[in-house]
């Protein structure tokens, strides 16, 4: 067990999750000039290239190490801040989300590997609750900071974003390098019979697919839809930052997950909160109700928030093979692919009327609990012969 790793990379997702400007991320860079469409399309590209990336990264990173890519990402990571923090234009919020994309594939599943392989097994998705929580935390921290003494000066809160980057960049650069544990599976030796296993395992693509369908279900109602229907509620700007904070709170949750789920059991605990998330979305499809809406976003924050480390280590959990880094990557193309599908779909039904977009949800939800219930009984057979 590697407690150094596990605490610097506990101070990273802190600071990394002081986004000091992300309050007012689409009004920053409408002040500096760039239009509603401008932002959408910089957005698009930068999806499109990590995808592209993705890939390429996990493999690089198999191969130069864990430690070495997380120090290169983690300081290109703070260059794209100052892009930000200076970018007054097109051009240069285009580098930034660029530079980005280039920063998300090389970490996919590269920060993840440094904490499955710096811990021991019984503690790895406590682990992973604390990681997930303490990012949030850091985006709580940064949104009280804001309130209090930020308020209208954009400038001061993308440098304070640059000052807490800067600082994680620095602390990457004291992890030790960790090393996989040998191969277990012969034939997953190199890149193409290993995607080639993971495309034909038919259970591993429902689990993927599966957590796919709750992750953009949140990411898409928590993030976007649930202010459309707040104003379809009547509430007030301010009612909304209240609510924004509630549901960054409720983030925290996440290191709950270990011990909800050593209590309920792994499918359990997958399916309740699958369930649980479907009712929320069926709850803002048919309300009007600002409190039931309010609570109803807040019920899916922390069923995805509970959610999430259970999936990062069952995925963990599934890769025998040395190659780790670029078999999560494989992972991440098939979820994120998954997820552009849902995207244009939640859009094109928000679009039409907000209810249409919140049952998609609940029928995500609970495809994604019969899947991912398909792949835990396969799990368990196999297991058991």
């Amino acid at each position: 067990m590697n407690k150094k790793n596990i605490y610097l990379m506990y101070c990273i997702a802190l600071l990394q999750g002081m986004v000091f400007y992300g309050p007012i991320a689409m009004l920053y860079r409408q002040a500096q000039g760039i239009s509603v469409l401008q932002i959408t399309i910089i957005e698009s590209i930068s999806l499109a290239l990590c995808l592209l990336l993705e890939l390429p990264w996990g493999i690089l990173a198999d191969k130069i190490g864990y430690k070495r890519t997380m120090v290169f990402c983690c300081g290109l990571y703070f260059a794209s801040k100052i892009v930000f923090w200076q970018a007054d234009d097109f051009a240069a919020f285009l580098l930034e989300r660029v530079i980005l994309s280039v920063v998300i594939a090389g970490l996919s599943g590269v920060d993840t590997s440094i904490l499955y392989l710096s811990c021991e097994k019984d503690i790895k998705q406590h682990v992973f609750g604390i990681y997930n929580s303490l990012q949030t935390t850091g985006l709580l921290v940064a949104a009280l900071v804001f309130s209090v003494a930020v308020g209208d000066n954009y400038k001061l809160a993308a440098c304070l974003t640059v000052v807490s980057y800067g600082i994680a960049a620095l602390l990457s650069v004291g992890l030790s390098e960790v090393y996989p544990e040998e191969s277990s599976c012969s034939s997953a030796g190199d890149f193409v019979s290993l995607l080639r296993q993971t495309l034909k395992n038919k259970y591993l693509l429902m689990f993927l697919v599966g957590v796919a369908f709750l992750n953009e279900t949140h990411q898409t109602i928590t993030v976007f839809l649930n202010q459309l229907q707040y104003v379809k509620c009547g509430l007030s700007p301010s009612a909304m930052g209240y609510i924004y904070i509630a549901v960054t709170i409720a983030g925290l949750g996440g290191v709950l997950s270990s011990r909800f789920t050593k209590r309920v059991g792994v499918i359990r605990s997958a399916i309740t909160l699958y369930m649980v998330a479907a009712a929320a979305c069926a709850v803002l499809a048919f309300t009007g109700s600002a409190w039931l809406s309010a609570a109803a976003i807040l019920t899916l924050r922390i069923s995805f928030s509970l959610f999430q480390p259970l999936q990062t280590e069952l995925q963990n959990r599934q890769v025998h093979t040395e190659n780790r880094a670029t078999a999560l990557s494989i992972n991440a193309v098939i979820i994120d692919s998954v997820g552009i599908g849902t995207n244009v779909a939640f859009g094109t039904l928000a679009e039409r009327n907000l209810t249409g977009a919140f049952l998609m949800g609940a029928g995500l939800c609970a495809v994604g609990a019969i899947l991912f219930s398909a792949w835990y009984q396969n799990c368990h057979i196999i297991n058991r012969g």
